[in-house]
C-alpha cells in the first residue's frame, strides 16, 4: 500500500460466518476489481482513498455489498449515521416527502423546514435561539467565522481576528481551511488570512500542558499577543475549537477549555465550536462541549444531523444569527424539504427511539475493551482516546515514533474479517460505531480489531527479525 492507496489483488481470506459479519469471497472482490479501476480513471483522485469495498446497501450497523459479504460498520460512514444506516423513520420521512412530490423549495418555506426547526431549538440550550441549514460542513464553519467577525465589527473591534488551534480541521474552503492548521494542504492558498491565528493544542503527551491546562492556554494566548503585538479588546473577535481534535479523537482537558472560555468573556469574543464528528450523541453527551463545562455562543453541526442527508447547521443567539442582512447568507440547497425532513426524524429517532441512551451506555463499554488492547500492547498502543462512541486508537512506538505502517495493516485486515475501521492515513485508526448497534456486535467488533492488532504486530515484528 502507497499512501492511501490500497491494493486491488483479490486475497484469498478465511471464511467468516457470524450473526453480525460474513465474509464470503476474496477481498477486494474480483467482481468489483473492474468496476474500482473504472472510478479511478473518471473521478479525481482527490475523491479515493478508502478501503476497497463498493457498498450496495447498509443498514443499522451493518454495510453490505453485492456478493455476499457483510461488514460491521465502525465508521458510521464518516461519523454521520449516528441513528444508523437507513433508519426506519428517516426513510419513512423521506418518502413522504418525495411522495406529495417536493424536493426543492429554494429558501421559500415549508412545513418541513418549519417543523424541523421548532424541533431543533426546542431540544437544545437556551442560548441556541435560531438556526441557519447548509448542507455541508465546510459551509458551516465558514458561516461561523462571518459571523464571528460581523461581531466583531459591531463590538467596534478594529481587527476581525480569529483565534484557532493547531491540528484542528474545519474543511476545505477557502475560510474553512485557514481556520484550521495543516500547513501542506495550505500552499495551495498563496497567502495566509494575518487576522487568523494559531495555538499549540494541550495534547496528552505533552507533559507541561498536562500538569496545568489553564496555564498552558495562557501561555499560549500571551506569546501570540506579544509575538504580533495584539490587544485582545480590538483585534481579536471569535475562538474556533474542533471539539475534539478529529484524526485521532484528541479532547482537550476541561481545564484548557475553561480558560478559553473566561479569555473569550473578558474580551468580548464570540466562543464557536466545530461540532461535525461531536454532535448528536455521539460521544455520550448529546453535544460534546458538554464534557468541558462550556457554553458556546455558536455551534457547528453536521454529519449526524440527518444520518445520511447533507445537512449542516450553525446554530446560535437571534442577535449572532440575524447580523447578516435579509437575504445575505443563504445557500441553493439550504432548508430543502428532504434535508429537513431527514433532520426531524433523525432527531426523534436518536431521542425518542432510545438510540442515544444505547449509545451514551455502551460507550464506557466500549473504552473499557479498547484500554484492554492497549494494556496488551503498550509499545505499540499509546493512547486510547475520544469518549462514548467514538474512538482513536494511537499508534507510537519508542520515543513516540509514529506507527503508521501497524494502522495501514491493520485497517485492511480488519476489512478482510468483516469489520470496517476509519483509516486515518498516519498513526492512528478511529472506530466509531453507529449509536443503535448492540453490545453483541460492538464487542464483536471489537475482539476483531484486536485480533488484527495481533496478528499485525506479530507480522511485522516477524518481518523486522
Amino acid at each position: 500500500m502507497a499512501g492511501h492507496g490500497f491494493s486491488l489483488e483479490p486475497v484469498q481470506v478465511a471464511p467468516v460466518h457470524t450473526a453480525h459479519r460474513c465474509i464470503a469471497t476474496r477481498i477486494p472482490v474480483p467482481e468489483s476489481v473492474p468496476l474500482l479501476k473504472e472510478m479511478e480513471e473518471l473521478e479525481s483522485r482527490s475523491m479515493h482513498g478508502q478501503l476497497p469495498v463498493i457498498w450496495d446497501r447498509a443498514e443499522g450497523f451493518q454495510v453490505h455489498d453485492a456478493w455476499g459479504n457483510t461488514w460491521i460498520d465502525f465508521t458510521s460512514t464518516i461519523f454521520v449515521t449516528n441513528a444508523g444506516h437507513g433508519n426506519p423513520r428517516i426513510l419513512a420521512a423521506l418518502r413522504d416527502v418525495l411522495d406529495r412530490p417536493l424536493l426543492h423549495t429554494y429558501t421559500y418555506s415549508s412545513p418541513q423546514r418549519i417543523a424541523y426547526l421548532k424541533k431543533l431549538i426546542a431540544v437544545t440550550p437556551p442560548q441556541f435561539q435560531k438556526a441557519f441549514f447548509l448542507s455541508a460542513g465546510t459551509e458551516a464553519t465558514e458561516c461561523a467565522l462571518k459571523l464571528m467577525r460581523l461581531h466583531g465589527w459591531k463590538a467596534g473591534k478594529k481587527r476581525p481576528g480569529v483565534v484557532c488551534f493547531e491540528g484542528n480541521w474545519h474543511g476545505r474552503t477557502l475560510g474553512a481551511q485557514m481556520m484550521g492548521y495543516n500547513p501542506a494542504q495550505k500552499e495551495w492558498i498563496g497567502y495566509l488570512d494575518p487576522n487568523i491565528h494559531h495555538l499549540p493544542f494541550p495534547y496528552p503527551w505533552r507533559e507541561e500542558a498536562m500538569a496545568d491546562p489553564a496555564g498552558y492556554f495562557r501561555k499560549g494566548m500571551d506569546a501570540l499577543l506579544a509575538e504580533k503585538g495584539l490587544d485582545p479588546d480590538t483585534d481579536l473577535c471569535g475562538f474556533m475549537l474542533e471539539t475534539f481534535q478529529g484524526w485521532g479523537a484528541v479532547m482537550y482537558p476541561p481545564a484548557f477549555v475553561q480558560e478559553v472560555e473566561r479569555f473569550a468573556r473578558a474580551h468580548d469574543m464570540v466562543l464557536t465550536f466545530d461540532e461535525m464528528q461531536s454532535g448528536f450523541g455521539r460521544t455520550g453527551e448529546f453535544f460534546g462541549y458538554m464534557h468541558y463545562g462550556v457554553e458556546p455562543d455558536l455551534l457547528c453541526l453536521g454529519k449526524g444531523a440527518a444520518s445520511g442527508v447533507p445537512l449542516s447547521i450553525v446554530l446560535g443567539s437571534a442577535e449572532l444569527m440575524d447580523l447578516p442582512d435579509v437575504g445575505s447568507m443563504s445557500s441553493t440547497h439550504s432548508a430543502n424539504p428532504l434535508v429537513c425532513a431527514a433532520g426531524l426524524a433523525n432527531l426523534t429517532a436518536l431521542l425518542d427511539d432510545g438510540i442515544f441512551e444505547n449509545g451514551r451506555a455502551l460507550g464506557p463499554l466500549f473504552h473499557a475493551r479498547l484500554n484492554e488492547l492497549r494494556a496488551r500492547f503498550p509499545r505499540h498502543i499509546s493512547h486510547i482516546l475520544g469518549t462514548g462512541m467514538v474512538a482513536g486508537v494511537v499508534c507510537r512506538g519508542e520515543g513516540g515514533k509514529p506507527l503508521s505502517e501497524l494502522c495501514d495493516r491493520v485497517a485492511v485486515e480488519a476489512m478482510r474479517r468483516g469489520v470496517l475501521v476509519v483509516h486515518t492515513g498516519r498513526e492512528s485508526i478511529k472506530l466509531a460505531p453507529p449509536l443503535c448497534i448492540t453490545e453483541e456486535a460492538l464487542l464483536e467488533g471489537v475482539q476483531v480489531v484486536a485480533e488484527c492488532f495481533a496478528d499485525c504486530i506479530a507480522e511485522l515484528e516477524g518481518e523486522g527479525a
